[in-house]
């Protein structure tokens, strides 16, 4: 693994850098305050190419591999990880999965708006009783001839309101189990589709997540991705993508909340000296930087076995189960450094703190990935 990036890669960092820097930082606390989905940054997102970045330029995408679409989420992350979890499903789940698995009619139809981000996609999983338990599906898709009809209610989508293409995990032969499952293309506003109330949330609060129901509706059946019976297959490849995106936006909440930290550290003065000058904060620093450092070359090891064709479900587990833990424990020493104004919002890591915890909740909880880590160790 060479890690020397490529002149692309930095460019790439670099760019979303001063993306977020200019247009994610003004405002931000505000967003999160008012639960305020960032239309406008997202729909500039899309303009420069950030919404479907390993997507092939012939379906509008950049044709970028999957380090460079890690640096970037690691930039948008630092300063607003609301932003980066859209870019992050639109990419990693909805655009994957998609050019993946989908037929050309398929891609052209659907890939072609969401990778250009003329469209945002979600990715509908999640359910009351299963949470992301793709085996438990209780959506139901029951085949009627040249059509299915789609029933159930999904839970904590990303992207709930604001995407117009939805990729629906379903049951249609229940006697089959997980392989009775299908994937189907949903368009938002298709008759009985019912997009519920904002979901009040602790963490990445501007985002957009919602419960999403199905009443009778028709998917036509050339909107079923792949075989029938494909559907969990796909749920478990595509998450496995998933889980670098979610890696590289743990590893950027943790990474810009050291940054404040060290900043603020060589500015507050106590005991007639900057507080950085003290051995406790020193060694703290020192700790949050190598634990950091620790998680970027697991998040940078997965995104390299994805672009080399290796199997990654392992490498991406790991990065998504270390980087999560390092982004909660690393905002929270963020917070002690900063000590009394860490709790105040306008210095920006009582924030990342909260949104720190959803990376160790979606995409599978922490045990869901020591489950995925260990059955690959016991199988050899």
């Amino acid at each position: 693994m060479n890690f020397q990036l490529t002149e692309e890669q930095i460019a790439v960092q670099m760019a979303a850098r001063d993306f977020a820097k200019n247009e994610l930082l003004p405002g931000v606390i505000e967003r999160d305050d008012q639960q305020k989905f960032a239309t406008d940054q997202i729909k500039k997102l899309g303009e420069l190419g950030f919404m479907g970045m390993m997507v092939d330029p012939k379906y509008g995408g950049s044709g970028m591999d999957t380090i460079s679409y890690v640096l970037a989420m690691e930039e948008i992350s630092k300063v607003d990880a609301s932003v980066s979890v859209c870019m992050s499903v639109n990419n990693s789940l909805v655009c994957y999965g998609i050019e993946k698995y989908a037929n050309e009619e398929q891609k052209q139809k659907y890939l072609v708006p969401l990778a250009s981000g003329q469209k945002i996609g979600a990715f509908l999983l999640s359910e009351p009783e299963a949470g992301s338990d793709a085996t438990s599906q209780r959506t139901t898709a029951e085949d009627k001839g040249d059509y299915y009809l789609l029933n159930g209610t999904k839970n904590w989508i990303t992207n709930g309101n604001s995407a117009s293409y939805y990729l629906v995990i379903a049951q249609t032969y229940p006697e089959k189990g997980h392989k009775g499952i299908n994937v189907f293309i949903v368009e938002k506003e298709w008759a009985g589709v019912t997009v519920g109330a904002k979901e009040n949330k602790m963490g990445i609060r501007s985002s957009d997540t919602h419960s999403i129901m199905f009443q009778d509706v028709k998917v036509p059946k050339e909107n079923r991705i792949g075989e029938d019976g494909f559907g969990f297959k796909f749920a478990m490849q595509t998450l496995s993508g998933g889980r670098i995106g979610i890696a590289a936006q743990a590893l950027g909440i943790a990474s810009g909340a050291y940054e404040l930290a060290l900043k603020y550290s060589k500015e507050r003065k106590a005991f007639g000296t900057e507080i950085c000058n003290h051995q406790a904060i020193a060694f703290k620093l020192a700790d949050m930087y190598t634990e950091i450092t620790a998680a970027r070359h697991l998040v940078m090891k997965a995104a390299w076995d994805k672009d080399e064709g290796n199997n990654y479900d392992m490498s991406s587990a790991m990065a998504k189960l270390y980087a999560s833990k390092v982004a909660m424990e690393q905002t929270v020493e963020a917070v002690q450094i900063h000590g009394g104004n860490g709790f105040v919002k306008e210095y920006h890591v009582e924030r990342l703190m909260r949104d720190a915890k959803i990376t160790q909740i979606y995409e599978g909880t922490s045990e869901i990935q020591k489950i995925v880590i260990s059955r690959t160790l016991i199988k050899g």
